[in-house]
């Protein structure tokens, strides 16, 4: 008895401090995999530090249906079921699904939203598997129409309009959430959405303002540099590639700020530099530079790997960007540009001022979860969660 009068007592504390503003939570399940402390199962998320959780990710066949991109995890060792038993601990936790991402590329979706038949294979697959399993949505995650190797360029734009149309429709009977996570800046936007109409049917739009440089550029660059920065002086407003700008478009565009949700990043960029005497913002560049232990990946750093090495290796310089709001770091010819506490806290307040939806993280398997940093476990999303309560927003904290 003394156990169920706790638990409701539980829920109708969550319920009290519910949250005015959204924290979507990416949670990229390969993690599942990762050696030593970057390993990351469905059992290590908090759920009570986001309000939307999205499961990454789903695939398509060539008949256009929704199918599991890893079979054994998904299916076999019932991760979806796993996922969606979160609500449990927190019945106000919103567990989703997202297809897609980079590696899926573009192709595949955009034939099938070019087809009215692999349309409705895409949208009533989707539902199965979602009413199936009780995830509370679904998140669009094509990487990107009209652009990689689309098939159908330009009319990418409209069909996947529609698409987002008739996937709404049929969400709606069944009291569904439908997301999608797009490109932010002007350039990259542009050519693959019609943001008026999309955001009209969308209940929150999930802004990728992040990787706005990285190895492929020739010259370091913020990762997701929140204003113009130090070395920005001679750019035109409309051509940076900064956080503030991709807001503005999207907004101007037709997205109203309450469906739009800042994306920011739990990893950050690296380069090899030409030179040790050039280290500053947009010195020249020799491709991409160290990857972390637990990711893999040259050219990108988690949060949780980065802020160990330097911790543990005082020959890292931390400079910070005081305009652009970011910091970064030198040692030798490794240049890294990442976030951290202070750089999150701003994004969050930024949000806040704009009056944004709320925030989408990528991802929460690289934030600090062991606290190996002394940051406290979960050190982001606990700032995202602080800054919000703090503004009266009254997201769920982790001690309730």
């Amino acid at each position: 008895m003394k156990g169920i009068f706790l638990a409701a007592l539980l829920s109708a504390l969550i319920a009290v401090y519910a949250s005015e503003k959204v924290v979507i939570c990416y949670y990229g399940t390969w993690a599942v995999n990762r050696p030593g402390l970057g390993k990351f199962g469905v059992e290590d998320v908090n759920p009570y530090l986001c309000s939307h959780i999205i499961y990454a990710f789903a695939g398509i066949n060539s008949d256009g249906a929704v199918i599991p991109l890893d079979v054994e995890l998904d299916f076999g060792k019932d991760n979806y079921r796993n996922f969606t038993d979160l609500k449990k601990k927190n019945p106000n936790l919103k567990p989703m699904l997202a297809v897609g991402g980079w590696n899926e590329g573009s192709a595949k979706y955009s034939e099938m939203a070019a087809d009215p038949a692999k349309r409705q294979n895409f949208i009533l697959s989707a539902l199965d598997i979602i009413l199936d399993f009780q995830f509370a949505g679904f998140d669009l995650g094509w990487e990107y129409p009209n652009r990689r190797d689309t098939v159908h360029g330009v009319d990418d734009i409209e069909n996947f309009t529609q698409l987002v149309k008739e996937m709404r429709e049929e969400f709606d009977k069944h009291g569904l959430i439908l997301t999608a996570t797009v490109s932010a800046v002007e350039a990259a936007a542009a050519q693959s959405y019609n943001v008026s109409a999309i955001s009209t049917y969308l209940h929150y739009v999930n802004l990728m303002s992040y990787d706005m440089h990285g190895s492929w550029d020739s010259v370091t660059g913020h990762n997701a540099g929140l204003h113009k920065g130090d070395s920005d002086e001679a750019i035109p407003r409309e051509q940076l590639l900064t956080v503030d700008v991709a807001v503005e478009y999207w907004l101007r565009e037709g997205c109203p700020p309450e469906k739009l949700v800042l994306g920011v990043p739990f990893y950050g960029r690296t380069f090899k530099l030409q030179s040790e005497s050039n280290t500053g913002v947009r010195a020249p560049t020799d491709g991409a530079g160290i990857g972390g232990p637990y990711t893999g990946e040259v050219g990108y750093v988690g949060y949780n790997e980065f802020c160990a090495m330097l911790r543990s290796d005082p020959s890292w310089t931390i400079r910070r960007d005081f305009l652009a709001n970011v910091p970064y770091a030198v040692n030798g010819l490794n240049w890294v540009s990442y976030d951290d506490p202070e750089s999150i806290r701003d994004k969050v307040e930024y949000a806040l001022e704009k009056d944004l939806a709320g925030i989408m993280v990528w991802s929460i398997e690289t934030d600090d979860i062991h606290n190996i940093c002394g940051g406290g476990v979960y050190t982001l999303l606990n700032v995202i969660s602080d800054v919000l309560y703090e503004n009266s927003c009254h997201f769920k904290r982790q001690e309730l």
